[in-house]
């Protein structure tokens, strides 16, 4: 517990350094939590070249609204309450479109068939996780990828702890279905 402490004492003494104009604070951030945060994001939108934008589009807003952080949270889960939010914008943007992409399509399909990108277990993963709705595959992405307790992950998406034990059981019990048809 008292690394914990300490990582997040050097986290609120980095946002102030960045709150300052510390340009090399901000890099240092963003190095320190640009994996967890692509981890995050590829887990939920799945495609990687829209994880990318929206990781980026993640840092920008960091930064620009570094005034509002006021260290109550860990930095991680805060960096990871934007990368939620703006994927799941991302997702309702998409699934405004009425068209999908055959180059999409074409670069999943290489994707899954180039053993140096994903193993095939990651694959299944993600083609079941993508087939979830947003609510759920938060819940699954947070709760069991990444390992958030259900405390850290209701407060992330700003859910009761009920909802997100709910959303956690009902995306396991439509995913066992999903991945059964993907593996045969």
């Amino acid at each position: 517990m008292g690394k914990e402490i300490q990582l997040h004492a050097d986290d609120v003494a980095l946002v102030e350094r960045v709150k300052a104009g510390d340009q090399k604070a901000f890099e240092q951030i963003v190095r320190q939590y640009k994996s967890m945060m692509a981890r995050v994001i590829v887990g939920m939108l799945g495609n990687q070249s829209d994880a990318d934008d929206v990781g980026q589009e993640a840092f920008i807003r960091f930064y620009r609204s570094v005034d509002q952080y006021k260290g109550d949270a860990s930095l991680g889960t805060y960096l990871t309450r934007i990368a939620i939010n703006l994927s799941l914008n991302a997702l309702k943007k998409r699934k405004s479109r009425q068209w999908v992409s055959l180059e999409e399509k074409h670069d999943s399909m290489q994707r899954g068939q180039s053993p140096e990108h994903r193993n095939d277990d990651e694959e299944l993963v993600r083609k079941a996780l993508e087939q979830l709705a947003p609510k759920y595959r938060a819940v699954v992405v947070l709760r069991l990828m990444q390992g958030y307790s259900t405390k850290e992950t209701a407060k992330i998406l700003k859910l009761p702890l009920g909802t997100v034990l709910s959303r956690l059981a009902r995306a396991q019990e439509k995913l066992k279905p999903i991945i059964e048809k993907l593996e045969g």
